[in-house]
């Protein structure tokens, strides 16, 4: 059983960290593709520096080990950034499969690595 978990939780974090950095690169160096989605959002261009910033710094806080409190708050992170562009899309009426199912996937990918992250990666509160 914790076994599979452990692969669970690498399989879905290498995923997410791989899916962010990139995307994250992108954003940042303002790759033609990444604007060709963000731009019909109507979100302005220097957006992409921010989110691409914050994909990275979240990318390295999760894979990085300790620091468990900053772990939490980059899954959270991450996770808001990923279903507001997921609802950003859908709310702008872009329901195509290449607008949705990034951020999609991704979120799928930021639930499962942090509920099958192991325990020393988790913040474990004393009974009081």
């Amino acid at each position: 059983m914790e076994k599979r978990r452990l692969i669970i939780y690498w399989g879905a974090t290498t995923l997410l960290a791989f899916g962010m950095l990139v995307s994250g690169l992108q954003q940042i160096f303002h790759a033609r593709g990444m604007i060709d989605i963000v731009v019909p959002l109507g979100y302005p261009l220097y957006f992409l520096y921010i989110i691409g910033v914050w994909k990275i710094l979240g990318v390295i806080a999760i894979i990085i080990p300790r620091f468990k409190l900053v772990k939490e708050w980059a899954y959270a992170g991450l996770f808001f950034v990923m279903t507001g562009a997921l609802i950003s899309h859908l709310a702008s009426g872009d329901d195509s499969l290449k607008g949705i199912i990034g951020p999609f996937m991704q979120t799928i990918f930021i639930i499962l690595s942090w509920y099958f992250r192991p325990a020393n990666r988790k913040i474990i509160l004393a009974d009081q």
